[in-house]
């Protein structure tokens, strides 16, 4: 079943694959990372103009890792603004997909945090670097498959 954004987005010729509604009846799209960033223009044109957030997960050891994007239709006057759900995935070997800094300013540290936790790596951000881990950090500790370095704490520290 399609929602309304993606009725709209096939009557303009824009490439996406429909995941359905989420528990709350948010659309959810999937863009390849190829198209993602000049959609994320005409989304923006459209009327999304609010970022709510931006996370990534690991999908499944070995697997694909996702970048997801909450975008709100922020309008005067609207009491139920209209929300959309955006899942770009990329594969694990060369995760890359388009920064929307320049798009959304709110997705900087977000962006960061994806890149810092996951490895993806989001081209033409003009900061990106670790934001939570020591910048000496090997590997991305939120992927399935990544396996924690030796070290101890220290129990007793007063």
């Amino acid at each position: 079943m399609q929602g309304r954004l993606s009725v709209w987005l096939v009557k303009h010729g824009l490439v996406h694959r429909s995941l359905g509604f989420d528990y709350q009846g948010i659309e959810t799209l999937q863009i390849k990372p190829e198209d993602w960033h000049s959609i994320a223009v005409i989304l923006y044109v459209y009327g999304y103009n609010y970022l709510r957030s931006q996370c990534a997960y690991d999908v499944a050891p070995g697997g694909l890792l996702a970048s997801v994007y909450h975008l709100t239709r922020i309008e005067y006057g609207v009491d139920q603004p209209e929300e959309v759900c955006i899942k770009v995935f990329a594969p694990r070997s060369n995760p890359r997909i388009p920064s929307v800094f320049w798009v959304w300013k709110s997705s900087d540290f977000q962006e960061r945090e994806s890149y810092d936790m996951l490895g993806i790596s989001y081209e033409n951000h003009p900061r990106l670097k670790r934001i939570l881990m020591p910048e000496s950090w090997i590997g991305w500790p939120l992927r399935k498959d990544y396996i924690a370095p030796n070290f101890y704490e220290i129990q007793d520290a007063h």
